[in-house]
């Protein structure tokens, strides 16, 4: 069974990006506001559609 694989939302100055545990890595663009909606859901069911309209959604703000 592999290790599963887990996301979390990082400050950097001028705002937050998503990091990865496995690679230590960033995943996503630069957010203003921290992305909390997006981060649980690619820790839980990482389900495509709504973690690509969630980031539209955070990319907008």
């Amino acid at each position: 069974m592999s290790r599963r694989r887990y996301v979390a939302a990082q400050g950097v100055p001028g705002g937050y990006r998503i990091w990865g545990d496995r690679g230590r890595r960033q995943w996503s663009d630069l957010y203003e506001l921290c992305p909390d909606d997006p981060v649980a859901e690619l820790n839980a069911q990482a389900d495509h559609a709504r973690i690509t309209a969630l980031m539209k959604r955070y990319r907008a703000q």
